[in-house]
């Protein structure tokens, strides 16, 4: 078999996929500097005679799957594979492999760091030393920065996967208490208290949102929901904006009725000149989309990518088969 790798992926993983597989081409796009376009990934299967591709940014549409029949099966280095036509897969009998919770780790640390930055006020602590503000009393920065403690917080998530799960797993220790939404995950099955919406709003100190963009969650964080919080809660998301009311979200914290947000995803990016209105308020801590932004990623969506092809070669395996419900009236 041979398959083309434009995803980063470590050496150690492309070295397995060569011993279980046979011929693999490493053509990052990275290096080419952007995705590989549709007429260029199309050239490239061809180039390579591809019966495998693993991608992680390319566009991989209707007219490549249709221009290159022989592929067997099509892996996506991301969580949601919103780069690849899976229709047009399933319709083929393709498969298309994905890597939930890659980034899990490195999104759980962030949150945690920026959570605890905020609360202890250390980005405006460490502006002022900078500015050579420390003048007068020697405990006037302790007064003026003191902050809160994590331990003892009720922090609550609206939806419960891969990377909420991890972060509460992490932050249960500090100790905080873990309460969620999610109408798909049971509370036996993970252990934490289960609520409805509106409850998660009204008593967490901290909200945190891990939604899918989808025709049921655009806008899902509605004004009614954002006004339930607390008015010392402080908002989170590391998911995306579009789940969002941000024009309700920017009134809440330029009124103060919230203690403040953390975002990492905004309505545009590039941000707009809106999006900056939010971002650059005091209250705000904002990064710029690098939640899931570690080396180590892509490592894990190596590993995870590896270990699913392997089990379907080897054992038939349906694991982190992101279309097999669509492929099941082909097989």
């Amino acid at each position: 078999m041979n398959i083309l790798v434009t995803a980063p992926y470590n050496k150690e993983c492309l070295q397995q996929l060569k011993e279980e597989f046979g011929e693999v081409k490493h053509l990052s796009w990275k290096e080419h500097g952007r995705e590989f376009f549709e007429e260029e990934l199309l050239a490239l299967l061809k180039e390579t005679d591809a019966d495998g591709l693993i991608t992680e940014l390319d566009d991989v549409t209707k007219k490549v799957i249709a221009g290159h029949p022989k592929l067997k099966f099509i892996g996506v280095c991301r969580a949601n594979p919103v780069n690849v036509d899976v229709d047009a897969a399933s319709n083929q009998g393709i498969p298309v492999f994905h890597t939930p919770a890659r980034n899990a780790q490195a999104v759980a640390e962030l949150f945690i760091g920026n959570v605890i930055s905020f609360m202890r006020h250390t980005i405006p602590s460490t502006k002022w030393l900078e500015e050579e503000n420390w003048e007068g009393e020697s405990f006037s920065a302790y007064l003026n920065f003191k902050g809160n403690e994590l331990a003892g917080k009720t922090v609550g998530f609206v939806g419960f996967g891969a990377v909420p799960q991890k972060i509460a797993n992490m932050i249960k220790h500090f100790p905080c208490a873990i309460q969620y939404y999610d109408p798909f995950i049971e509370a036996e099955s993970v252990g934490y208290k289960r609520l409805g919406l509106e409850e998660i709003f009204e008593q967490s100190d901290i909200v945190s949102i891990h939604l899918p963009v989808n025709d049921q969650t655009k806008g899902m964080i509605s004004a009614d929901l954002l006004n339930r919080m607390k008015r010392e809660a402080i908002f989170v998301n590391t998911a995306r904006a579009a789940v969002v009311d941000n024009e309700s979200l920017l009134n809440l914290l330029k009124s103060n009725q919230i203690r403040g947000a953390i975002l990492d995803v905004f309505d545009q990016e590039p941000p707009s000149q809106r999006d900056y209105e939010m971002i650059q308020l005091p209250n705000v801590l904002a990064t710029p989309h690098t939640a899931g932004a570690s080396y180590e990623v892509e490592d894990h969506h190596s590993v995870i990518m590896n270990e699913s092809l392997i089990k379907w070669v080897k054992h038939q395996s349906q694991q982190n088969i992101f279309n097999r419900r669509l492929l099941a009236p082909n097989q």
